[in-house]
Formats: C-alpha cells, sequence, structure tokens
C-alpha cells in the first residue's frame, strides 16, 4: 500500500489528538456549588469569605473549597445533598444583602480550558436546568398606548385650534369635551382621519359640552395584544442568546403565557435578572411651573404630570408626555464620559423618537430635561406557607439637566452606577419587552433529577457500541478490528466536535449517536465486501484493498449524503429535541466518513503496506 499518501497519516494523526484533546473534558464531571453575588453596596470580599467559611462550619460543613471569581464567590461541594444543605444555611444567614443560588461548577483543568475545550452542555432531561411559566402583563402596555392616544388627540387639536375643555381617558376610552357642535363635528373629523384604530360616538357631559368619546376598536386591542407576545419572545430568544444557553425551549403557552426552559441553568437569579428584567429609560419634561410644597401637602397633581423624587431622595414633577423612550432606541452601548469620568449610556434613537427628540429641544433650549429610570423587580413572598411570585416597579429620576443645545439621534445619559449602565445597555440592545411578565411558575430540576436518564443514556451507548464491535471482528476478522477502532475513534470526535461548539447533549442527542455508530460501521461493511469482491475476481491482496475503497467511496458518499439531507431537514423544521437529534446525527454522520474512510484506510495501510501478501484477514 506504498500509494496511500504521507500527509493522510499526519492528518489522521493530527485529528485523533484533536478528538481526544476536545472530548477529555467530558471524564471531568461538574461540581455541585453555592453561589455568591455581590452588589456595588455588598462587594465580594475575603471578609465575606471567612463569614461563609464559618456559617458553614457551625452547620456541620466543614472543609469546603470557595473561591472569588470576579463579583462572586463560588463554594463547591461533593454531592447535591450538601449543597443544598449549604444552600440553605447560606440563604438564612446572609439574608437579603447577597444573591444565593445553587449552581454547577466546571471542573475541567485550567489547561484544558484555556485552549477552548469545555465539557458539552448536558439538556433539561439529563443534567437539569430552570424552567420558567411567565404571564405577560398587557394591561400595562394598555395603559401606555392610551397615554400615547391621549397626547396625540391634544397635540392634533391644539395645532387645527380646535376649541376643546377637557381630554380625559376613562378605561380603554378617551373622553374629550369641546366648547360647541361645531367643534366636536371638527375634532371628529380630525382625530378619525388621524387616527383610523379609535371608534368615535357623540355623548352628552351633563353640563352642556360636547362629549366626543374615542374608544379603542376590538382588532386593535387584539393586534396590540399580539404584537406584545410576539414581541417578548423575541426579545426573550435575544436575551437567552446573550446567556450563552444552547438548545433552549421559549414557546407560547395560551393567549398570554411564555415557557421558558434553561438547560444547564441553575443560577435562577441571574436568568431571572436577564430575563424578566423591564429596566428601560424614558425622556420627560421637568415642569417648572409646578407648586412642589402645594403638592407634597394636599397630593394633587395636575393631570398632566406626575410626582416623581431624584435618587438623592428630592421631588420632582415631571410632564406625563413621553419625549423618547427604551423600546425606540435602535442601539445601546455603556461607556465612561471622558469629561466626568462617570458611567454612561450611549443611545441611538429611531428616526421617530430622533425627529422628535430634535422638535423638543429646539424649542426648549436652556429648560430641563429628566431621565426616568424604570425597573420591574420580581418578588417571592410566602403567603399562607405557599410561594406568592409578585413584582414591584421603581421609579426614579436618574438625572435632569438644563438643555444645552439642539440633539437628536444620538446622545449620553449619565446617573448610574457602573454596573447599572452595563445593564441597561444590555437590556437596551437585546430588545425591551414590550409589557412586563410576571413569573408565575419557577422550577430547577437539580442534576440528580437526570442522573437515571444520564446512566441508562450511557448504557445504551456502550451496549450498543460493543454489539457493532463484537459482530463486525467476528464476521470481517482483521478488518473487521480495523474498523472497530475507527468505530471508537469516530465516537471520541463525535463527542469532541460537538463539545467544541457546546452542543447541548439530551436524550434524542444520545439516540443520534446511538444511532450514528450503527450506520457508520455501513461504510466499513461495504468495503470490506468491495475487497471480498475484488479476491474472488483474481484480484492480488493489495490491488484488492486499493480497489475496494475507491469502488466503495462513491456508494458511501450517495447514502451519507442521502442521510445529511435528512438531518439538515429535521435542523430546518424542527426546534428543541428534534433539532437537538438532527445536529448530533449530522455531526456524526461527517466524522464517521472521514473515520470510516481515511483513519481505516490508514491503519490498512500501515498493517499490510511493503509486505508481499497471499491472501488477506476478510
Amino acid at each position: 500500500m506504498t500509494d496511500f499518501p504521507r500527509w493522510k497519516y499526519w492528518l489522521v494523526l493530527v485529528v485523533l489528538l484533536f478528538g481526544i484533546l476536545y472530548a477529555l473534558p467530558n471524564a471531568f464531571r461538574p461540581q455541585a456549588a453555592v453561589q455568591i453575588q455581590g452588589s456595588s453596596s455588598n462587594p465580594v470580599t475575603p471578609a465575606l469569605q471567612s463569614q461563609v467559611a464559618q456559617v458553614l462550619r457551625k452547620a456541620g460543613i466543614p472543609g469546603v473549597n470557595s473561591s472569588i471569581q470576579g463579583e462572586r464567590l463560588l463554594v463547591r461541594f461533593s454531592n447535591t445533598d450538601t449543597q443544598l444543605k449549604a444552600y440553605t444555611a447560606l440563604r438564612d444567614a446572609l439574608g437579603d444583602k447577597y444573591v444565593v443560588a445553587v449552581n454547577l461548577a466546571s471542573s475541567v483543568p485550567h489547561w484544558l480550558r484555556a485552549i477552548g475545550a469545555n465539557a458539552m452542555p448536558l439538556g433539561l432531561d439529563l443534567q437539569g436546568g430552570v424552567h420558567f411559566l411567565m404571564q405577560v402583563d398587557s394591561g400595562s402596555v394598555l395603559d401606555q398606548q392610551m397615554q400615547r392616544y391621549m397626547d396625540d388627540v391634544r397635540d392634533s387639536l391644539r395645532a387645527k385650534k380646535i376649541d376643546y375643555d377637557s381630554v380625559t381617558r376613562n378605561g380603554s376610552s378617551i373622553r374629550v369635551v369641546f366648547k360647541t357642535a361645531a367643534a366636536r363635528d371638527a375634532g371628529r373629523a380630525l382625530i378619525a382621519r388621524n387616527d383610523s384604530a379609535l371608534q368615535l360616538t357623540d355623548g352628552s357631559s351633563g353640563d352642556g359640552g360636547y362629549v366626543l368619546r374615542a374608544t379603542l376598536s376590538p382588532a386593535e386591542l387584539n393586534k396590540i395584544e399580539t404584537s406584545i407576545i410576539h414581541q417578548n419572545l423575541t426579545t426573550l430568544r435575544n436575551r437567552v442568546n446573550a446567556l450563552g444557553v444552547s438548545e433552549p425551549v421559549i414557546q407560547q403557552q395560551g393567549a398570554t403565557r411564555i415557557v421558558v426552559e434553561l438547560p444547564g441553568v441553575q443560577d435562577t437569579t441571574e436568568a431571572k435578572k436577564i430575563l424578566g428584567a423591564t429596566a428601560t429609560i424614558e425622556y420627560h419634561a421637568v415642569d417648572q411651573n409646578a407648586d412642589i410644597p402645594q403638592i407634597l401637602k394636599t397630593g394633587i397633581v395636575p393631570p398632566e404630570d406626575k410626582l416623581y423624587y431624584t435618587r438623592q431622595g428630592q421631588p420632582i414633577v415631571l410632564k406625563k408626555k413621553i419625549i423618547a423612550s427604551g423600546d425606540e432606541m435602535i442601539n445601546a452601548s455603556s461607556g465612561f464620559d471622558q469629561q466626568s469620568g462617570q458611567p454612561t449610556v450611549n443611545v441611538e434613537l429611531d428616526s421617530a423618537a430622533a425627529a422628535r427628540m430634535f422638535d423638543f429641544t429646539s424649542k426648549n433650549v436652556g429648560k430641563p430635561m429628566a431621565v426616568l429610570y424604570i425597573e420591574r423587580i420580581p418578588e417571592v413572598k410566602t403567603v399562607d406557607g405557599k410561594e406568592v411570585h409578585t413584582s414591584k416597579t421603581k421609579e426614579e429620576v436618574i438625572n435632569h439637566a438644563t438643555i444645552q443645545g439642539v440633539f437628536s439621534k444620538n446622545f449620553q445619559t449619565t446617573g448610574l452606577t457602573q454596573s447599572e449602565a452595563k445593564d441597561l445597555a444590555t437590556l437596551l440592545k437585546s430588545g425591551s419587552l414590550a409589557a412586563p411578565m410576571n413569573i408565575v411558575e419557577e422550577r430547577v430540576i437539580g442534576p440528580s433529577l437526570g442522573q437515571q436518564n444520564i446512566e441508562k443514556g450511557l448504557l445504551s451507548v456502550l451496549l450498543g457500541l460493543s454489539l457493532v464491535l463484537v459482530a463486525a471482528a467476528i464476521y470481517y476478522k482483521l478488518f473487521g478490528l480495523v474498523a472497530d477502532i475507527a468505530l471508537v475513534f469516530n465516537l471520541v470526535l463525535l463527542v469532541a466536535v460537538l463539545s467544541l461548539f457546546q452542543a447541548t447533549l439530551t436524550m434524542p442527542g444520545i439516540a443520534g449517536i446511538v444511532l450514528t455508530l450503527g450506520m457508520a460501521i455501513d461504510a466499513n461493511v461495504l468495503i470490506c465486501e468491495r475487497v471480498r469482491e475484488e479476491l474472488r475476481n483474481g484480484s492480488t491482496p493489495l490491488a484488492a484493498i486499493r480497489a475496494g475503497y475507491e469502488k466503495a467511496w462513491a456508494t458511501i458518499l450517495d447514502a451519507n449524503v442521502t442521510h445529511l439531507l435528512a438531518a439538515f431537514g429535521l435542523m430546518t423544521f424542527g426546534s428543541g429535541s428534534i433539532r437537538g437529534f438532527a445536529v448530533t446525527l449530522a455531526v456524526g454522520i461527517l466524522t464517521s466518513m472521514f473515520t470510516s474512510v481515511t483513519a481505516t484506510h490508514a491503519i490498512t495501510a500501515l498493517i499490510h503496506g511493503g509486505r508481499k501478501l497471499k491472501t488477506l484477514s476478510v
């Protein structure tokens, strides 16, 4: 077999070393751990590390391994029972000052992680993970939408100089009181032309006024609710991509609920922080004419205004009308102001919001504008022994300053801490939620739950591999043993590729591996049968080997291309577990084509090359 190129030997050797190196991390199982997250006011320090050790000693859990990694403290344990015991003790001891969460810590050696070799993450059915059922609160969006309709109606009436007494809101309808019947007729024509989604009906105020009632049509209400769900689904997918979770499940359930499953994630706090966060900013004009002492004394705020507080606790009155908001930003990034050194969020508005900002700043140079920071914080309360998931909304003015010049599309926002600026930029960039969401169901599936599936999956792979190895060795003798070596090589290479791309392994994925092992031997069966046929036709052993590989290649390629098309079809149209199965199958087909043909050819050439053969063990 002197015709086998030497560079192919090196190729097989390099690929084999690559496979062993990148499959090796899967031999190191992740460790049960507890993660303690700090904040700007309560940072993670060596003093906290000592306090954690004392708490665990009192709980009867001595000798733990802990390390500080950035803004978190990671404490590792030998098993999940100790992990849960430590989690309860630390949560009760640290209280609300720190965020305590169960986690899975990687035990892969540092030198492997340094070259990008990591263990393959396991799916929700094997490793466990986080399951959320989220309820979309569309009411707040309808409130905001009706406020915008009110502002548009009021502005259009003023622009056309149509006399009216008041514009108020009652639920999902807007009530406009005019001074004359002619003014009402003109107003009706104007509103119908500008806002086709509003249904208009006449009424009486009871005090001589002429009332026009504008109500959102059922079709428009349904359109808004549908768009809210779709936008939230898109935003959640973007945020999950930021988390780096492989093969997540994000799907609509019913009319107003969304299911999110994150395999391999054990830190529910971080997941909830990213998924359920509705932190955003709004720009409002400051009402300089508002009598703040009188408002604080009586509690009566002008209908077009709202009372807020700054971070320093100072009251401030802002106009309800929103100049621009977070959902109108097309880009956002965190940084630092070059002059003051303060953390900033650099924002870029879309064309409509940029036009409004330009119009506002052009007319209000020298007047103040405020930045309102709105954050919806999930809370869990225990009522009658049951967990109740609620949320509270925090609204505070983070910055208010005098407009020094005209601007529109690009500008900076200050007044946040570095951590807040980074988080806000991430949320604005990934897209703001169309409506806030409350987590109504939350489950953390621990790794012990999937242990039985892991054992069954491993048994199925080993059993399937063993049966194929034994059958090939008995039937094809030496060539069968060569095929067995290639089959084991194929399994190692398949695991290495999946690990390199961090594909999540699920039970359907294991089924794909077993199927791949069974299909991989087909190529060697074709080669062996071709070699035997050439021997029967009178060819010499070396010529039979050469002809066997050459003539079997076309058939092998044909069969595997067909399988690849089926796998790509499943990847394109499937989702979740089906897509995971297809990915594993496709990668397995590609690796098996290399090992079954090139690797076995190299081994056969080493065994038979340069020898005078009378027969072959096939």
